[in-house]
């Protein structure tokens, strides 16, 4: 079972907690390091090592990191989604909702947690990258030791510029320790321009491609532990970032003039990858989530190139992903509520649409319900459900918001739509390999109705249109769509549009005139049974029909709920995070974001 390995990897991160301590920001810039082992006893075995390693993995876990904070809360609003509606200007609650709107302020509440958390994941990494390189056991070690510490040493590569890409893209030219803290002359040290720090792990990452295996050599756990395929995928993800659009300090934003330089490391890591033969799509698109992730369990077919291992029932290991779902029996969820633009972006015969959104809830009779407001304004996240969890499978009437799920770091459909979209930008059009990789995406999402794909264009812009498109409709809920709209610099230009389009369902202009006002859906249900379509107008009747119950549809969306979608958006400047007011008190040569 997947879970007796995450518990094992938390236990042993104990080690590394012992050597660094919890690292703060203040306590990265202003203290050293306390330890009950030192250096040596650490790195003196595979053993030892392999439990720091382990160690710095754990930084990514937890809800101030990507189980919540960075994978949920850090991501919305956009043209997909939106934080718990709340019509109240901005936010208004200092905390996520006030991020979610663009209103975050240097003393938001949810700052500063996952900013320190990077920043000690980092610090671990850094001893690990000092260390186990030095070890006797890696110079002079069997063939087998040897291998495996040149594992650790290319995984903890590739853990360190997870943590600086996270930080890149939330806060642009950030703090970048490449050693220690005990061994920094200066702990004060200044920002560092985002693209040398780009450029220095991308240069980590293909250092650590030839130390990883492929996930088919080791097998077991692979998704959890960083392995070549996911080493070349991130890779190729943070080359793309480094040539998209962020905003500089000009106040603008801006990308790199050899931005095709970047495209092209993208374009050739994603191909290694699909050519390796190490990963495949799952053919059905459900199952990624519903019979393996949410079941605990891991994807076979290589689908998922690393994910997050969560664990152990407590905030600091375990993820809260379930809460972006569809309320169930006592508990609360729906903190993440798709736009009704995003739903009704899917065509009907796309089975990705049922999969990422939900119209539901689960009283705790296990009955599924339309939501007490029942409108197209109420429609939840999909792909981490409470009622898909099993192994356990937690009662609805058990009130927990910790389940356990990992989070996916890459996709393998990441992989090809990455490589398809690198292409055309250095090809100025879709090659027969770029179409194939977007095809396979898009068939997936239509199977069994492969035909009904439509025409790929293969004019450059047309293209990348498409691929715009295609990522917006397979990673919803993901984390990723904030992100790909800011590299494009589309980020403004889509949130206004989605606010232009909710107003044409509210006046029922076209392609949304004749959306049902109102929906009638089987009460006692253990699935959810809708009498009338949501895409034509509903029938004229007297009553509702016998055993169903009557919901408000369309007539639901109202303008507050409009304007409060990413209500205080203002562009080149809410692409970036204000930084934490701690970290700034911490260290004075910070200089605070553009508008903060």
């Amino acid at each position: 079972m997947k879970v007796k390995y995450i518990l094992k990897r938390i236990s042993l991160s104990i080690f590394l907690v012992l050597l660094t301590g919890l690292f703060s920001c203040k306590k990265y810039l202003d203290l050293k390091p306390q330890s009950s082992f030192d250096e040596s006893y650490v790195f003196s075995t595979v053993t030892t090592a392999t439990s720091a390693v382990m160690g710095v993995y754990g930084h990514l876990a937890g809800q101030e990191g990507y189980g919540s904070r960075l994978s949920t809360m850090y991501t919305v609003d956009q043209d997909e989604s939106m934080s718990y509606s709340n019509t109240s200007a901005g936010g208004g609650d200092g905390g996520q909702k006030a991020l979610a709107r663009y209103n975050a302020t240097s003393e938001n509440a949810i700052l500063l947690p996952p900013y320190n958390q990077l920043y000690a994941g980092i610090e671990g990494a850094n001893i690990c990258i000092k260390n186990i390189p030095k070890m006797d056991t890696y110079i002079n070690g069997s063939a087998t030791d040897q291998a495996a510490l040149k594992r650790l040493y290319g995984e903890v590569l590739t853990l360190r510029a997870q943590f600086f890409f996270e930080l890149i893209r939330n806060w642009g030219d950030v703090i970048a320790p490449f050693m220690p803290s005990i061994d920094q002359p200066d702990l004060t040290l200044p920002q560092t321009n985002r693209d040398e720090i780009y450029d220095h792990i991308l240069a980590d990452l293909k250092t650590a491609e030839d130390l990883v295996p492929w996930r088919k050599e080791v097998g077991g756990a692979a998704n959890e532990r960083i392995t070549k395929g996911a080493v070349k995928a991130i890779r190729a993800k943070i080359a793309l970032f480094s040539g998209g659009y962020s905003l500089r300090r000009s106040h603008t934003m801006e990308r790199r003039a050899n931005y095709l330089d970047y495209y092209k490391i993208a374009r050739d890591e994603c191909d290694e990858i699909i050519k390796s033969g190490q990963h495949a799509l799952n053919p059905t698109f459900e199952s990624i989530f519903k019979t393996y992730m949410d079941a605990h369990l891991m994807e076979p077919n290589g689908e998922i190139l690393f994910e997050v291992a969560m664990a152990g029932g407590l905030g600091a290991t375990d993820s809260r992903l379930t809460t972006t779902g569809p309320t169930v029996g006592v508990n609360a969820n729906g903190a993440c509520r798709m736009l009704p633009t995003y739903y009704y972006a899917f065509d009907s015969l796309d089975t990705r649409k049922d999969v990422t959104v939900t119209d539901y809830s689960i009283n705790s009779s296990n009955f599924k319900t339309a939501h007490p407001t029942a409108t197209i304004g109420v429609i939840y996240a999909g792909k981490f459900r409470q009622d898909w969890v099993t192994n356990p499978t937690i009662d609805p009437k058990v009130s927990t918001l910790l389940a356990g799920i990992n989070w996916p770091v890459i996709r393998y459909s990441d992989v090809l739509l990455m490589f398809a979209e690198a292409d055309n930008e250095i090809s100025g059009g879709a090659s027969p390999e770029a179409v194939s990789a977007f095809e396979a995406v898009r068939k997936r999402g239509f199977k069994g109705n492969e035909a009904k794909i439509g025409l790929t264009p293969t004019d450059k812009d047309g293209f990348f249109k498409a691929i715009i498109n295609e990522r917006w409709l397979e990673f919803g809920g993901e984390g990723i769509r904030k992100y790909d709209l800011i590299r494009w610099n589309l980020l403004g230009t889509k949130i206004a549009e989605a606010k232009a389009n909710l107003l044409k369902i509210v006046n029922k202009e076209a392609p949304y005139q004749n959306l049902p006002t109102i929906r009638y859906y089987k009460t006692s249900s253990t699935t959810m049974v809708w009498y009338n379509s949501m895409y034509t107008p509903e029938p004229v009747l007297p009553t509702p029909p016998a055993g169903y119950t009557k919901v408000n549809w369309t007539t639901g969306l109202s303008l507050a709920y409009i304007n409060t979608v990413a209500d205080s958006f203002t562009p080149n400047r809410a692409e970036l995070l204000p930084f934490p007011l701690a970290a700034i008190n911490a260290n004075p040569k910070i200089i605070q974001n553009y508008g903060y």
